[in-house]
């Protein structure tokens, strides 16, 4: 046998077999799971809503104040605004003829914390 061969042999022998010992479907989420939070981090997923979203922090504004603080048109921030309802990331309600969009949770909070805290530090180091 070469050397060559018998580091191979020595090499494989020594290594654990990929995957064996435990069973990696376990660590996966159910395929209902899996859509919701795809269609959740979809919301996230595009500047304008980020920027939405970190204007809810902490506060309820109607569409008139999100389409005045962006300087977008309101069909444009309404169309947002409808994908991160769908998202399951805000909330509304409606009073009189105005309506007004909060943040669906504390997780959708610390996941917006998260994210920006994340990019800022990535930005530095």
């Amino acid at each position: 046998m070469s050397s060559d061969a018998a580091a191979k042999e020595t090499t494989e022998e020594s290594e654990p077999d990929c995957g064996s010992g435990s069973s990696l479907e376990e660590a996966l989420p159910s395929e209902e799971v899996t859509s919701s939070s795809v269609r959740l981090l979809k919301g996230f997923a595009d500047g304008t809503r980020l920027r939405i979203l970190c204007l809810l922090r902490g506060r309820e504004l109607c569409v008139h104040d999100v389409v005045e603080a962006l300087g977008m048109s309101q069909s444009a921030v309404s169309h947002q605004l409808r994908v991160l309802r769908d998202s399951r990331l805000v909330i509304h309600r409606r009073e009189g003829r105005h309506v007004y969009y909060r943040l669906a949770d504390s997780h959708v909070r610390e996941m917006l914390e998260n994210a920006l805290t994340h990019s800022a530090e990535s930005e530095v180091g």
